[in-house]
């Protein structure tokens, strides 16, 4: 449709452009609407994982928890997109310094998720879910300078 008005319109130079030229152009944000969205997805994603825990002990509870605890990372997660922009998050989460972080994250992420839905094992799920904590907060503090050394050694005077 776009197309067709601009033809109509006699104003044909986004052809020149490139694809992806194209889709950046439409896709711009301004910082207002990119916090914005970053607000309501990364309190949404926040919401479904204390759902989750609040639904733990119901019948059935370990899957629904591991289910809305993974929603809710993933979309905490991808809150961040909104700041940063997808190509971004993408370069810097495989990165060199955080890649080992990143596949352990997005592995805790699918074996929760097969935990709950195939396996149906409700303490494999918690565990999953532990672990899936244990390694976003490792990857979190990848983008804090220094943060990883500091938990490093307070763990190991702690192991002393």
């Amino acid at each position: 449709m776009d197309k067709l008005k601009r033809v109509l319109n006699g104003n044909e130079e986004d052809e020149d452009k490139g694809i992806v030229t194209q889709i950046s152009d439409a896709s711009t944000l301004s910082w207002s609407t990119r916090i914005k969205l970053f607000a309501v997805c990364f309190i949404l994603g926040a919401t479904l994982s204390i759902l989750g825990s609040c639904l733990l002990f119901l019948r059935n509870g370990f899957t629904i928890f591991g289910i809305l605890y993974t929603l809710g990372n993933l979309l905490s997660l991808a809150s961040t997109c909104f700041l940063m922009g997808p190509m971004s998050q993408l370069k810097k989460m495989f990165a060199k310094t955080r890649i080992i972080a990143t596949l352990l994250v997005l592995l805790l992420l699918v074996l929760t998720l097969v935990c709950a839905f195939a396996i149906k094992n409700g303490a494999l799920t918690i565990v999953c879910c532990v672990l899936q904590f244990l390694a976003l907060t490792w990857y979190s503090l990848s983008y804090i300078p220094y943060a990883r050394d500091v938990v490093k050694k307070c763990f190991a005077s702690c192991m002393e």
